[in-house]
């Protein structure tokens, strides 16, 4: 049971920090060892949210992992010369401290962070990832044999046979269609002699997770903005799928235990920080698993913990997974990226976006500002310096627009009465599936 939690989060927890490795052109070594720190960390933060510690832990059967809200303002700051990924880590311990005495008003923060905002910020995320898919399935960016066929039938194959797993798998098998995808394409790859094993080879046989391990952290005042609205947004998504929990597992969840699980987030970007990792959060497929097998106990989760905490403890299979051709990876992440945005969608389905110009508005110029470092990355180069975390982050801008905006046209009560203010057939039907 603890090993189908771990094969059922494996994909989504290691593609964040192949990702972010990817984006900032880290060696191969350092690729393998950010794999490892995520194991580590998903491992430790995961035991804390289900076994707790005093008040922090939900004690539910969850499973932790390394939230992609995080991801493009991760990779912005650590573009940044001078700051790297030491700033992203010092960020996130930061970030950590500052929310975690804010867990109480939460609920209040659900009148800012709407539906509409958070919806927007999914979306975002999802099509400002899409690009780097697009990328990997094509090879890699600066590779040789860019877009070269045989890459672009790797990136088709994954694909085909996640959605063939989706379609004819059943229970379990189902919910790993995406490890199983990514799984097929590699041994695809590896006939092909597409894979490179050398730094398999070379990689120890064992090594630890230290605290750390790139340096120091760095905190640089924006960078430490910029991640608290991350961990805020997450804070809202996380109170959800915690709810939802309590109530698959039969066990409502009261305020007191949503506080003590929404700390433990906040503990686990300042874990995630120590151990050269991010942010966390509870990940919905494996709420998804609890539901789907009936097996609630937290302890089961636990030892998916101690299976993530071994796992970290082996280089060569970081390096192995490091190893992945990036045409496997990009039509396994253009799968993930694009149900990232599809997540969007459906929150914004829910905020009714038929009813309401203003929410129309919100979600348009978000949207058009979110993708502004997506579409054209020196649009901003005349700005200062130490707004690069909110300038190259398309999901930061558009989560501040959002915010900035529905405050703006909701304030005094404007268009309390929005439901009467547009026809239902004005506006294009993206709802109609609610």
């Amino acid at each position: 049971m603890a090993l189908q939690h771990v094969l059922t989060m494996y994909a989504g927890a290691i593609t964040v920090p192949l990702l972010v490795a990817s984006a900032l052109k880290l060696s191969p070594e350092h690729a393998a060892y950010l794999v490892s720190a995520d194991l580590f960390a998903c491992g430790l933060v995961t035991l804390l949210q289900c076994l707790g510690v005093g008040p922090i832990g939900i004690r539910l059967p969850v499973i932790m992992g390394v939230t992609f809200v995080g991801v493009m303002p991760a990779i912005a700051i650590a573009s940044q010369p001078g700051l790297g990924l030491t700033a992203v880590y010092g960020a996130a311990i930061a970030a950590g401290l500052i929310v975690l005495p804010l867990v109480p008003m939460v609920g209040r923060m659900r009148s800012i962070l709407t539906p509409t905002v958070t919806g927007t910020a999914m979306l975002l995320i999802g099509l400002s990832l899409v690009g780097v898919a697009l990328d990997w399935a094509a090879g890699g960016r600066g590779a040789p044999d860019y877009g070269s066929p045989t890459n672009l039938m790797l990136a088709a194959a994954t694909i085909a046979t996640i959605l063939l797993v989706t379609r004819f798998g059943v229970g379990f098998f189902a919910n790993c269609a995406i490890l199983i995808g990514m799984s097929s394409g590699y041994v695809l790859a590896a006939l092909l002699g597409m894979v490179d094993v050398a730094d398999v080879k070379a990689a120890p046989a064992l090594q630890l997770v230290t605290p750390f391990h790139f340096g120091l952290p760095v905190f640089d005042p924006a960078a430490i903005a910029s991640m608290v609205i991350v961990i805020l947004v997450t804070l809202v998504e996380s109170s959800g799928m915690l709810t939802m929990l309590g109530d698959v597992v039969e066990r409502p969840t009261t305020p007191r235990d949503l506080a003590r699980g929404l700390r433990a987030d906040c503990a686990g970007a300042v874990i995630g920080g120590l151990f050269n990792s991010f942010p966390y959060t509870s990940y919905a497929q494996n709420i998804a698993l609890v539901s789907m097998t009936g097996v609630r106990s937290r302890f089961v989760c636990a030892g998916a913990a101690a299976i993530m905490l071994l796992l970290a403890l082996f280089p060569k299979l970081s390096a192995l997974v490091a190893a992945i051709p990036p045409s496997v990876l990009g039509g396994a992440a253009l799968v993930l990226f694009g149900m990232v945005a599809a997540s969007g969608i459906r929150s914004l389905s829910a905020a009714r976006l038929d009813r309401s110009r203003e929410d129309l508005l919100v979600v348009g110029i978000s949207l058009g500002v979110g993708l502004i470092p997506t579409f054209n990355p020196r649009f901003f180069a005349a700005a200062p310096e130490i707004l690069a975390p909110f300038t190259h982050s398309g999901v930061l801008l558009g989560i501040i627009t959002a915010i900035a905006l529905n405050a703006f046209l909701r304030a005094g009560g404007a268009s309390a009465d929005a439901e009467d203010s547009v026809p239902n057939d004005s506006v294009p039907a993206v709802a109609a599936g609610a």
